[in-house]
Formats: structure tokens, C-alpha cells, sequence
């Protein structure tokens, strides 16, 4: 039997919402991100304990019994639309979804993966896959397989343990025992660096093959709410654009009252309706566990990477020369939604998943 998706907002993740957005708004503003891009720390001080542990975001997928909150993917996809509305630097998606899910996934009744789960659901520490941020679910094994550092890992200078994956398993390394060097993202909001753990011995967490598919479960969760924040993002970009162009004035008229500038808006409103539903069926998919969940995120990431580049372009541009500019934001979401594009498996992976699962010919 087909999983029927709900694709509404429940009270309660509406009141998650609001709780998430009125933190970011105190600890994660546009300008205190601004502010803080080029000093090599762009975490705002004290948003991720606020959010981790305080809101309690960090445990949203962890079941209460090992020490979470015992919600689903669609909470978790709510916490991401509002950081990808507020270009937010955190480590959540890395660290609360796809770290988090991949631990999941073992399944442990106790042992080193529950006790590590218990920590991050509670704030206390935060775990990072150390694989390269573009690495697709589908190809989860080749992680197994490489040796050496891991190159472009995302949000590695937050992480205090990696889960690195080995020819024999899956390790978790202290990020005390491993070599983080961090490099120059296009996305100064979410820092990439190659992560080296070397000879450290770290705890073995799975065998090879359950670690795996654990490995690939994490990106595919994390494949699905990333379209949320392509969502947020791109909503964002939208909600300003309008902003601009009713404030801005031309041969004293508001630019937004002029044809061919809301013929834009509405075409992007319209891309911005189906990134909805598509990036909600996802995470509603996976929440349910549904058997179509690959195919539901593959929906999701090859449509909604494209609106949030669209929706960040358009916003650069129709802000005229202040959009070109440093001190303006637009150039944050620009970054971010380039990067995310080629997050998880760029759009033409996730296209060449759907012509497989869809059995089509794979787009030319």
C-alpha cells in the first residue's frame, strides 16, 4: 500500500516555528552573520547550545527512550526551513540529521552508538560524518573504500567527535585525536575542512556492512530535509525581493508595480509552491518510513536545488546595485544556495536516481 503524504503543518510544528525563528532573530540576525563570515568562526556565539539543547532541536529525531525528543523528520524539517531563512551558520544538518540518522540506523540496544546518541540529543557534544559534503546517498560506499583524509567535510571545525567510515566499519574519532584544516567554502556559512584522524584508533561502532547502508540512511534523511532548506531559503529570497520593490522607486512609481518585475515574482511564487510540496513529501516520507522515500527525495532535491539558486539569483538581481553589494545579504543566499546544490548529490545525480527508479531514460 502507497504512503499518502501529509503535506499541512501541524500546530505543533507551527509553534516550533515561531520558537526557532524568534532565537534566530536574537542570536543569528543577517548582520550578526555579516559580521562574523570572515573571522573564521562564523557560529554565532551561543546560538547552537540555544538551539541544541535549549529549543531541544539537536535530539528532534532521537527517539525518547535513548534520550530525544522522540519527534520525526517533519520537526526536523521545519528547524531547517528557518535556518535556511535566516542563511543561519549551524551545524544541524550535519550533526542532528545526517550524523544523527546514520547512529540510528545501527539500531544498537546499547553500547558506544546509544550512549553517543544520548549526548547529542542533549547538546552536550556534536558529531560530524567525515566524508566530503557532496557525497551522494548512492554512493555512500565509496567513503568505505577511500583512505586518507576526508576532504571538504562540512561543519568539521564544530564537530567534538567524527563518525568516519573505514574499510573494517565505522569509527567514531574524537575530534581532539584528528587534524582539522580548514579550507575556503564558496559558502562562508557552512566552513568545510579536510579532516585527517590518521592512526587514531577511535571506537568501532558497526561492521562494514551495517555501517553501509547506517552511512547511507544518514545522507538520504539528509538529502530529504536539505530541500527544507533550499525552501527556507528560497522563501526568503522571495519575501525580500517584494520587500525591495515596493520601497524602491523609479520615475516615481514603486519598481514592483512594473509588468515584467511581477511576471518574475509570480513565475518564482509559482517554483516556490511546488518546492513546498515537494520538499514536505519528502520529509513527511521519510518521517513515515514510506518505501518510495528515495524516490520522494530525489523529487525533492532535483527541483528544489534549482528554485533556491533560481530564487537567490533573482533576489541579487532585481535589488539593483545594492544587491551586488557586501553589506547586503542576497550574496549570502546566493553562496548557500549554489553550495547546497551540490550538497548530498548534485541535481543531476538526484536526476539520474529518478530516470533509474522511474526506469526513464536518464536525462541527456
Amino acid at each position: 500500500m502507497s504512503h499518502e503524504p501529509d503535506l499541512l503543518y501541524s500546530d505543533t510544528e507551527d509553534a516550533l516555528r515561531d520558537a526557532v525563528r524568534s532565537l534566530l532573530a536574537d542570536r543569528a540576525g543577517h548582520q550578526a552573520v555579516l559580521d562574523r563570515i570572515e573571522t573564521g568562526d562564523p557560529y554565532p556565539t551561543g546560538l547552537w547550545p540555544a538551539l541544541a539543547a535549549g529549543i531541544g532541536a539537536a535530539g528532534l529525531l532521537v527517539p525518547e527512550k535513548l534520550g530525544g525528543q522522540g519527534a520525526s523528520h517533519r520537526e526536523a524539517a521545519v528547524v531547517l526551513e528557518e535556518l535556511g531563512r535566516a542563511i543561519a551558520p549551524a551545524p544541524y544538518l550535519t550533526g542532528a540529521v545526517v550524523a544523527t540518522e546514520t547512529l540510528l540506523a545501527l539500531a544498537p540496544a546499547d553500547g558506544p552508538a546509544v550512549a553517543l546518541l544520548a549526548e547529542l540529543a542533549a547538546g552536550e557534544r556534536t558529531a560530524v560524518l567525515a566524508v566530503p559534503f557532496t557525497t551522494a546517498p548512492r554512493t555512500a560506499a565509496t567513503a568505505f573504500a577511500t583512505t586518507g583524509p576526508a576532504r571538504a567535510v562540512a561543519d568539521a571545525t564544530a564537530a567534538d567527535v567524527f563518525l568516519v567510515p573505514r574499510p573494517d566499519g565505522l569509527y567514531a574519532v574524537p575530534a581532539a585525536d584528528a587534524t582539522v584544516t580548514p579550507v575556503t567554502p564558496l559558502d562562508l556559512t557552512r566552513p568545510l575542512a579536510l579532516v585527517d584522524t590518521g592512526t587514531a584508533a577511535g571506537t568501532l561502532l558497526a561492521g562494514p556492512e551495517e555501517a553501509r547502508a547506517a552511512v547511507r540512511r544518514g545522507l538520504l534523511s539528509g538529502a530529504g530535509l536539505l530541500a527544507s532548506e533550499q525552501l527556507g531559503l528560497a522563501e526568503w529570497c522571495l519575501e525580500e525581493t517584494v520587500r525591495h520593490t515596493k520601497e524602491r522607486h523609479q520615475f516615481n512609481r514603486p519598481i514592483g508595480s512594473f509588468q515584467a518585475l511581477k511576471h518574475r515574482m509570480a513565475h518564482l511564487w509559482l517554483d516556490l509552491v511546488g518546492a513546498r510540496a515537494a520538499a514536505r513529501a519528502a520529509a513527511d516520507a521519510l518521517a513515515a518510513g514510506a518505501a518510495d522515500a528515495e524516490l520522494t527525495v530525489a523529487v525533492a532535491q532535483a527541483y528544489c536545488s534549482d528554485v533556491a539558486v533560481r530564487a537567490a539569483e533573482e533576489c541579487v538581481q532585481l535589488h539593483g546595485g545594492i544587491g551586488m553589494t557586501w553589506e547586503h545579504p542576497a550574496h549570502l543566499a546566493l553562496k548557500r544556495a549554489k553550495a547546497d546544490q551540490l550538497a548530498l548529490g548534485s541535481t543531476g545525480h538526484h536526476q539520474d536516481v529518478l530516470a533509474d527508479l522511474m526506469d526513464l531514460p536518464a536525462p541527456a
